[in-house]
């Protein structure tokens, strides 16, 4: 199947009218993007953007061959233009399949918002899946090919060749696919929608490259099965940042696409501290709820086990540090020349070697220390020393490295 991206923004388009927003200021050239819309074929248009019979001339594609017109969502953008001598736009209904005349066949997925999804397949087998803004599926069965009610996508083996979907609004439409079997490494992920949310710039390529997925300018054709590289995903990443500056939400950004991920707390509970209660319920409460929560600073058993495991989270080495340095007696100064500084630096090397021989996929949160502040008392800046040591020996061991400022990731490598 060819299919041409007559559009890749949200209903509204990017920018819109009359928003001074960063997103939209910056939206010129490729970053510009009218609704999106699908022409798969020549032969099937899925929703429409302002002008198609202009937009695809823009990108080398008639519409004279349009034998159907499929409409995914409720339109609240502008007003539907359909070109004289196109069909008159319709909806599959959820399960129903639809065969047309040029060997396509299209199934109605049933999605979680006001709308419907669209699974393709092309007179060779290969097979997309399309899901309106700001929906997942609904009704996935435990794996491709399960038991389901007969709306999910399940018409036929193996995962998807491409999947378009709104990968930034909804990361977790993509945990859900891959958990079901229906997204793999091979296959091709395609972020549309995109709506003035989007961070501008180089950062939305970097935060779709965490997720596994890319967006393409509007009027790009892709032909369905044919190979493109996947993005590399790190798969060790350590995220530095002051305190209140976004790094455990850019951390927990970079593992929402995935359906388990075991979240390492290593702060531990504080007996009558309400205030550090409160803070613990609210980190819990912005995971997704597939995400298991251990309370732990024991990670190099964590590290070693196999790749297969789900990937860790680690919040944060700096409690890590000072639990270690607890169990030594390093805020002693008689303690920890006595032996302390020995032992916290055994402990310290054998996390570094973990996450250097770990096969998990790892992301790790860390406090950016030193930054001109002088701490009052000696075992102060014992700590900010050796929390910079472990900063940079566990940060030399990881393919990606970023430091959050203002809630904005600077990529200091990968």
């Amino acid at each position: 199947m060819d299919l041409t991206l007559l559009g890749t923004g949200a209903p509204q388009g990017l920018p819109r009218p009359d928003c001074p927003c960063a997103a939209c200021a910056t939206a010129i050239g490729d970053a510009a993007r009218a609704a999106t819309a699908l022409l798969i074929d020549g032969a099937l248009l899925i929703d429409l953007t302002p002008g198609p019979a202009f937009a695809a001339a823009r990108a080398g594609r008639s519409l004279a061959g349009v034998r159907q017109v499929l409409l995914s969502h409720p339109h609240d953008g502008p007003a539907l233009e359909v070109p004289a001598g196109l069909p008159q736009p319709g909806r599959v209904a959820d399960g129903r399949e639809l065969a047309l005349l040029d060997g396509h066949r299209v199934r109605a997925v049933a999605v979680d918002v006001p709308g419907t999804g669209y699974e393709v397949t092309g007179g060779d087998g290969e097979r997309l899946l399309y899901l309106p803004p700001g929906a997942a599926p609904a009704g996935l069965g435990e794996a491709r090919g399960g038991p389901g009610d007969g709306s999910a996508p399940q018409g036929g083996p193996g995962p998807y060749d491409l999947v378009l979907l709104d990968a930034v609004a909804r990361p977790d439409a993509l945990a859900r696919l891959r958990a079901s079997g229906a997204v793999d490494a091979a296959t091709d992920v395609v972020a549309v929608h995109l709506d003035h949310t989007v961070p501008p710039g180089p950062e939305l390529h970097r935060r779709l490259a965490a997720l596994g997925a890319r967006t393409a300018p509007d009027g790009t054709s892709l032909v369905v099965g044919e190979y493109h590289a996947v993005p590399d995903l790190p798969r060790r990443t350590l995220v530095l940042g002051g305190a209140r500056s976004g790094k455990s939400v850019e951390a927990e950004r970079r593992l929402l696409a995935f359906p388990e991920v075991l979240y390492v707390a290593t702060g531990g509970t504080r007996e009558g501290d309400e205030d550090w209660a409160q803070r613990v319920a609210l980190h819990r409460e912005r995971r997704p709820a597939g995400w298991r929560t251990a309370e732990s600073c024991d990670l190099v058993p964590l590290l070693a086990e196999p790749a297969t495991a789900p990937p860790l989270l680690v919040d944060c080495l700096a409690l890590w540090l000072t639990h270690a340095m607890d169990e030594v007696g390093a805020w002693d100064d008689a303690a920890w020349e006595a032996g302390g500084r020995r032992a916290l630096r055994e402990r310290c090397d054998a996390l570094v070697t973990a996450v250097r021989e770990t096969r998990r996929r790892v992301v790790a949160v860390s406090n950016e220390v030193g930054s001109g502040v002088v701490p009052a008392t000696p075992a102060g800046r014992r700590f900010r020393d050796e929390l910079g040591r472990l900063n940079a020996a566990f940060g030399a061991e990881c393919e990606q490295l970023l430091l959050v400022v203002a809630g904005q990731a600077l990529a200091l490598r990968g």
